[in-house]
């Protein structure tokens, strides 16, 4: 949720002037989410991270009014250390103050203020919430990539909000161990790569966001660290580049290992049009071998992952609910699967809605405006309930999609 915030705000700082009317409707789901992060970061080096038990709540099929799992409460302190979780907590923050400084000047320094705060708790009390809370959090949502991307992506973020040196110094000072930074898991090293960004793994972003930022980067110096791999980054991602470490799928989506594979279409997307504007303004290209990346090359690489998204694809299908004449009917979304209380005013317990999610039926409630994990890796998509890696929505695939429609509306 964090981390859907930060890219919702950052969706609203580099995109807002082409929201126009809808501007408004952004900056209030903002709001929504930062009550909440001020709320669950309101105790000093304290930070509320989940509610509710994990397999508990995804054994049962009920609606949210219905709900009769256990409300417990966790938290990452001080002997209980989730630095990952509370930088990017920070970050969301810092990027939302930025949002609300116009709008809303005394919200916004509050926002602020405990980004800063949240942040010192982060640096200053390291470890893994994946380790300090365990099954809580493990196997839903782990740590694989540390938490070194976390911290400088919030001090990035707090940086950028207050133009502190002290900010900067922490980003040059500890730039060139991210790369380095590995942890055990299952045996195994694992830690993140300067062509991953997603709610787990910041390092392409925090490439991006620094080298945006004219006060962090000599501009005329392309050897920059932040530049050189942010470029990297794009040459990861380019289909054309030697480099290219990405798959498509036949029908042209940007394809990665995991469920849910849209978040990695519309988070390196955004990235995409972020750093087209960085070589734009600077009036440079990323060179990828003899692959010239020019800025409107990345714009259209962007724009066909939109299109494949909303209906351009071998299916002819948008994988955005309520849109288009063909979108995901069934999917894996307890509120929309479940009649509403009017329509059936008796409870449903733990299983009494395991019908409603087998049934072949359509879902009754539309989450209009949804985005759903989206389809394989030949473009086929299932339309099941049952298979969650392609049928659930999610709020980290939707928020940087709102800043890639806002940019694509404004060149319509």
């Amino acid at each position: 949720m964090a981390f859907s915030m930060t890219m919702l705000s950052w969706s609203v700082i580099e995109f807002g002037d082409s929201m126009r009317l809808q501007a408004g409707h952004a900056m209030e789901a903002i709001r929504w989410g930062t009550d909440y992060l001020l709320k669950a970061t309101s105790i000093p080096d304290v930070v509320f991270v989940q509610v509710g038990e994990p397999y508990l709540d995804h054994n049962c099929w009920e609606r949210p009014e219905d709900m009769d799992t256990p409300r417990n409460v966790y938290a990452v302190d001080r002997a209980h250390p989730g630095s990952e979780v509370a930088a990017e907590t920070a970050a969301a923050l810092a990027a939302a103050s930025i949002v609300f400084r116009s709008s809303d000047p005394p919200y916004s320094s509050k926002l602020l203020s405990r980004a800063t705060k949240v942040f010192s708790f982060a640096d200053n009390y390291r470890g893994f919430y994946s380790d300090s809370l365990k099954h809580a959090v493990c196997p839903f949502y782990c740590d694989y990539s540390g938490y070194q991307d976390e911290l400088l992506w919030a001090a990035a973020w707090i940086y950028k909000s207050t133009q502190k040196d002290l900010y900067r110094k922490y980003l040059v000072d500890n730039i060139y161990k991210l790369e380095q930074s590995k942890r055990v898991m299952g045996g195994e090293f694992v830690g993140g790569s300067f062509s991953e960004f997603g709610w787990d793994d910041k390092h392409a972003g925090l490439y991006v966001l620094i080298s945006s930022d004219l006060s962090l980067i000599n501009e005329t110096n392309r050897d920059d660290p932040f530049y050189r791999n942010a470029d990297r980054f794009i040459c990861s991602v380019l289909p054309e580049s030697p480099t290219s470490s990405v798959d498509y799928s036949p029908g042209g989506l940007l394809f990665k290992p995991g469920g849910s594979n849209v978040q990695h279409a519309t988070a390196i997307s955004f990235l995409l049009l972020v750093h087209s504007r960085s070589l734009h303004r600077a009036n440079a290209s990323a060179q990828c071998g003899n692959v010239v990346a020019t800025p409107s090359r990345l714009i259209n690489l962007a724009k066909s992952q939109v299109d494949y998204i909303l209906g351009h694809n071998p299916l002819k299908m948008s994988y955005m609910v309520g849109y288009g004449k063909k979108f995901p009917r069934r999917i894996h979304h307890r509120g929309s699967s479940l009649p509403s209380v009017d329509a059936n005013a008796s409870a449903l317990g733990c299983r009494g809605g395991t019908p409603f999610f087998m049934a072949p039926s359509p879902d009754p409630n539309l989450l209009m405006g949804a985005v759903v994990g989206g389809p394989n890796k030949t473009d086929g998509y299932d339309e099941s309930r049952t298979d969650f890696r392609q049928s659930e929505p999610t709020t980290y695939i939707n928020a940087p999609l709102v800043g890639l429609l806002a940019f694509f509306t404004n060149k319509a």
